[in-house]
């Protein structure tokens, strides 16, 4: 949605069929809530922006003709390196190779690629419609024109990118959380089951280079996701219903910010 909304086509891939199907029938919703309450971004109708949005299960038919590519894959080093592999046999010389890796570093995702020149990481905050903010991370061996290009792409979509000089564990952004998250659970133990679930590992890697770290598991754990569950059911229509509440208090805050410029 931010690439079409910056005037490119894009081209979604997924090995699952019904994935992408399901993909562009939330993109339209989406862009057709937010054009009628005045916040579609870009200067193009929805209609226009979702003729720019094709899908794919072909992956060399999916980066034919690319320029830049966002791997968007779940946090697992292991997947990201098989993606990158594969792209790395198929893409030219040209094509910026982008991971939205949280906290995984560059040189564990790209060291050894033919085109390693052309990886970098733009860590993008979710939802990234409403959060602009993408982190940009340099392979060591990162060509600087590809970083320089890549923050132009982002600023060009409407995104507010900062570019880090060098790798290090959980970039800025998670540094930050995480040092947040370490200290409310020393304090009174807040980490819901399904987080800790997803980032515990990432928590660990980011927060050893701080010193001693929770292990966000255990008793403490247990206690939050049952107080936590009672108040937010970990079902679909719960969660998706947090996520639609969570997006119009961004779209709140949007127009107030706004209203704030205008006044």
């Amino acid at each position: 949605m931010v690439f079409a909304a910056g005037g490119f086509k894009v081209k979604l891939y997924d090995i699952a069929q019904q994935q992408l199907t399901t993909a562009l029938e939330n993109v339209r919703k989406q862009m057709k809530e937010l054009e009628e309450s005045g916040f579609l971004k870009g200067t193009l109708s929805a209609e226009k922006q979702l003729a720019l949005i094709s899908v794919c299960t072909d992956m060399k038919a999916a980066v034919e003709g690319a320029t830049f590519i966002q791997e968007c894959t779940p946090e697992n080093l292991e997947l990201k390196k098989m993606i990158f592999s594969q792209l790395d046999l198929i893409v030219d010389d040209s094509v910026i190779l982008s991971s939205s890796t949280s906290c995984l570093l560059p040189s564990k995702l790209f060291t050894g690629l033919k085109h390693v020149k052309q990886c970098i990481v733009s860590h993008p905050v979710n939802p990234p419609y409403f959060v602009p903010l993408v982190e940009i991370v340099p392979h060591p061996e990162t060509d600087p024109s590809v970083t320089e290009k890549t923050y132009a792409l982002m600023k060009k979509v409407g995104q507010s990118p900062v570019k880090l000089n060098r790798e290090i564990e959980g970039f800025v952004l998670n540094r930050l959380q995480y040092a947040v998250i370490s200290e409310a659970w020393r304090l009174v133990g807040v980490c819901i089951s399904n987080y800790c679930e997803r980032y515990r590992e990432g928590m660990k890697l980011v927060l050893n280079t701080f010193g001693p770290v929770p292990e966000f598991s255990g008793e403490i754990e247990q206690k939050i996701n049952q107080a936590m569950s009672e108040k937010v059911p970990a079902v679909p229509k719960h969660l998706g219903a947090r996520r639609e509440w969570r997006d119009d208090c961004l779209i709140g805050l949007a127009k107030l910010k706004k209203q704030m410029k205008s006044n």
